[in-house]
């Protein structure tokens, strides 16, 4: 770490299905050649999909260099987990660029007053914070009174306004009222894009001058860098976790099985919940799988070391028969 000076670093927040991976993969495809960026992820489920999601189109041999710590905000159990990724990324990598991304559900304030510590004083050099939002959740009380939505708007040296394709006129209007009349919002640089087109030229823009203040927050479970479980002879294991209101459900399958890509997109088009990201080796390939508001993409991926797949919901009823469902997939083991 003593080597390391002045890092160029930028967190990138957002709530539920703003885009943040995708913006971040975005970001990766205009990278400078030769530069070696680093990126600490983030993720309220217990399973880690965002390192399989970089990994699959990204190698540490092209440049990119990948972290998990998965399980809820990064920052709890004294931010610990955070400062041990950090550490062990920024050793490996020695990146000219760090990028960190939050879980929705998280605390990015805190994520940043851990950035701002004395002992990152000098590794790192803080840029904006872009905050990712779709316009059309101010018209959503459940978000706009949501700590985490506010809090995510608040810290933001720039908002980008995503999914503007599929914004009606009055989405993008709406949330520049929102902001207006929201103490502390009403000056914020706010750009309408779609498809997560983060430009790399925003991520040189300086860093606000916050007065960050570190608030331990209770977990059911402190987060942990992560490291894959032991598998369980039947093939599979599923994890479970809660908080800020929201349930999440995730399963590692065996690397050997092969699920059918037709009955997985079909399944999980049907699945009635606010976030599902998943990765998995199938009959067509290696597939990721993305679902945001009802809405469900896939792309092809080069590699996968396993299948996994993370829901998360308000409704834990949600989960109920999805695992058999999705045994049902299988097409070889």
């Amino acid at each position: 770490m003593s080597i390391l000076k002045s890092i160029p670093t930028n967190v990138i927040t957002g709530f539920l299905g703003a885009g943040k991976t995708t913006g971040i993969l975005n970001l990766l495809t205009q990278r400078p050649a030769g530069e070696r960026w680093a990126i600490l992820v983030n993720e309220f489920g217990e399973i880690g999909i965002d390192g399989s999601l970089f990994t699959g189109k990204e190698t540490e041999e092209q440049g990119v260099f990948i972290r998990e710590v998965p399980g809820g905000c990064m920052c709890c159990a004294a931010g610990l987990p955070m400062q041990i990724a950090l550490n062990m990324l920024l050793t490996r990598a020695k990146p000219h660029r760090l990028l960190i991304e939050p879980t929705g559900l998280g605390h990015p304030q805190e994520v940043l007053a851990a950035l701002t510590a004395a002992h990152y004083r000098d590794v790192l050099e803080l840029h904006a914070t872009v905050t990712m939002v779709d316009a059309r959740k101010v018209h959503d009380e459940r978000y706009t009174n949501h700590p985490s939505f506010n809090q995510q708007l608040a810290i933001a040296d720039i908002i980008v306004a995503n999914k503007a394709d599929q914004y009606e006129t009055f989405d993008f209007p709406a949330l520049l009222d929102f902001l207006e009349r929201t103490e502390r919002l009403e000056d914020k640089t706010v750009f309408q894009v779609s498809k997560g087109a983060i430009q790399i030229d925003w991520l040189t823009a300086p860093a606000s001058e916050h007065n960050y203040e570190y608030h331990h927050h209770e977990e059911t479970a402190p987060p942990s860098v992560l490291q894959t479980p032991q598998m369980p002879d039947k093939g599979y294991l599923s994890i479970d976790n809660e908080g800020e209101g929201f349930y999440s459900r995730g399963w590692i399958f065996n690397a050997t099985w092969i699920f059918d890509a037709r009955k997985l997109y079909s399944l999980l088009l049907g699945v009635n919940t606010e976030r599902i990201k998943g990765v998995f080796i199938t009959d067509k390939g290696v597939t990721a799988f993305n679902k945001a508001d009802h809405v469900l993409t896939t792309s092809d991926l080069d590699d996968a070391m396993d299948s996994r797949l993370e829901c998360i919901s308000a409704d834990k009823s949600s989960f109920e028969n999805l695992e058999s469902a999705l045994l049902d997939s299988v097409v070889t083991r």
